[in-house]
């Protein structure tokens, strides 16, 4: 037992630092780009990416979920039969899908305000799509295979690529915002040709009926849920163009993007919690251990939901060289980054919830659950929009992840009944409304300096020990629930 926790938390921090360090590099593109290039055009690469982002659902409509259940199971002795199955079906697929995107780029341009200019963006949009897809399955692989170490080094290779391309194109070649396509496809080729080893290692020439049929049925409820999903986290930006303009969904999308440092967070966990759940859902203390880390996941979340808000502005507006995190161009938005970040949060509670659909096989209420998510969304922006501009785009994203995070919390208790420590949960959130009141009263009056933000940081911080939310023998809750599990074992 201890071997598996052991090469668990190898597995976990090799996941997470990837994530961490992707993220951020991917991040520093932010600066970059806001200090290059227009509003307005970055709001068409803004666009783009949203674009990209949904479609990615569509080419692989649940065929990467259907294979990490069943290659991680014993449903299907022979895994290499599962691999080509789903590949081979994937190649076909995305071959067709790119192909329609393409003749249908006029339309597509149109919608989403990519100007006559750019229209050959499509492409190389398409482009990327493909090659992502065909090298989703082999990273599923890799963690399936605990080959955490290479899935980390090609993640991180893949943006340190796309960076690098960028500065060459933009601040050496002089490219437009073309360039930021080109770099990502030629990131995305290499990806794929660094997975192909252990793409024919896997690879026989057939495709299975039994097991596609397996995996159909298993994948495409996460289709429409998947859809959904992502209509949460883009469909916000081509509403705010067509509320407003591009130069205004330039600032909103560069200042919602930093809400990447929860966004960090919540994926580290996630990539740990799926696995971490499903391996001790069948202990007897496994509800005991559930509630003991949503417990610590809320401490930890509102900690960093509420340092960021504190000290985002200063920041944001921290200058080196004459160059700041964002352009000043872009400063007006920074008061829907508390927003954002707490919308974030609110997705890592769901997170904690869907453990349960996992677990007991529930796939079917997710397209129900992500699609209430979704309307409720684009409903909150065309009410909230016209009302309070950017800031009620941020409100709309707060509000459809709460809501989403509510209907998994009652889907999972029918199916999974957790008793959750929601008085201390309570108390977290009634001391974060506390600290939030003063920090907002004070910049009422104009009091914004270091030291009382630093001031009510530290309060909070008191009062999660003084409220005894988390008492000093807490954190060695889960530690010692692992240890009765090896000592029954």
């Amino acid at each position: 037992m201890r071997e598996k926790i052991k090469q668990l938390t190898k597995d976990t921090a090799l996941y997470g630092i990837s994530t961490m360090v992707g993220r951020f590099l991917n991040f520093l593109l932010v600066p970059f780009y806001t200090n290059i290039f227009l509003p307005a055009d970055y709001g068409v690469v803004t666009n783009l990416y949203a674009l990209i982002a949904l479609l990615n659902i569509f080419f692989l409509y649940g065929l990467d979920t259907a294979y990490l259940k069943f290659a991680a199971s014993d449903d299907f002795a022979d895994k290499k039969k599962v691999f080509s199955s789903a590949f081979f079906t994937l190649v076909i697929t995305s071959i067709i899908f790119t192909t329609a995107l393409l003749i249908s780029g006029s339309s597509i341009n149109k919608l989403f305000a990519v100007s006559e200019k750019y229209s050959y963006l499509l492409t190389l949009t398409g482009l990327i799509l493909l090659f992502d897809a065909l090298s989703a399955l082999p990273f599923i692989y890799l963690r399936v295979a605990r080959r955490a170490a290479k899935f980390s080094a090609i993640k991180i290779t893949n943006i340190v690529s796309t960076i690098i391309l960028n500065i060459l194109l933009i601040v050496v070649l002089k490219k437009g915002i073309e360039a930021v396509f080109i770099s990502n496809l030629v990131a995305s080729v290499v990806t794929f040709i660094i997975l192909l080893p252990d793409i024919i290692s896997q690879l026989k020439i057939h495709i299975d009926k039994d097991v596609l049929k397996r995996l159909m049925k298993f994948g495409i409820p996460y289709l429409p849920g998947g859809i959904a999903a992502m209509f949460m986290q883009v469909i916000d930006r081509p509403i705010v163009e067509h509320l407003t303009d591009l130069t205004t969904l330039g600032i909103y999308q560069a200042n919602y993007k930093l809400g990447i440092f929860m966004m960090l967070f919540v994926s580290m966990f996630q990539f740990a919690w799926q696995p971490f759940s499903l391996q001790y859902a069948k202990d007897k203390d496994a509800k005991e251990l559930f509630s003991k880390v949503f417990t610590i996941f809320t401490v930890a979340g509102t900690s960093i939901l509420l340092f960021l808000s504190l000290y985002i502005t200063d920041l944001a507006k921290f200058s080196i060289h004459g160059k700041s995190l964002i352009g000043e161009a872009y400063w007006s938005g920074l008061s829907i980054v508390p927003i954002i970040l707490a919308a974030y949060l609110f997705n890592g509670f769901y997170i904690n919830f869907s453990a349960a659909i996992y677990i007991k096989e529930k796939s079917s209420v997710v397209p129900l659950l992500m699609g209430a998510g979704a309307v409720i969304n684009v409903a909150a922006n065309y009410l909230l929009i016209p009302i309070l501009n950017i800031t009620g785009a941020a409100f709309a994203t707060l509000l459809s992840y709460a809501v989403m995070a509510i209907g998994f919390y009652f889907v999972s208790q029918k199916h999974f009944p957790i008793v959750y420590e929601w008085r201390k949960i309570g108390k977290t959130f009634f001391l974060l409304g506390i600290v939030a009141t003063l920090f907002y009263s004070i910049q009422f009056f104009g009091i914004v300096e270091l030291f009382f933000k630093t001031f009510l940081l530290l309060l909070f911080v008191g009062g999660l020990f003084g409220l005894n939310i988390i008492p000093k023998n807490e954190l060695l809750t889960i530690k010692n629930i692992l240890l009765r599990k090896k000592k029954d074992e």
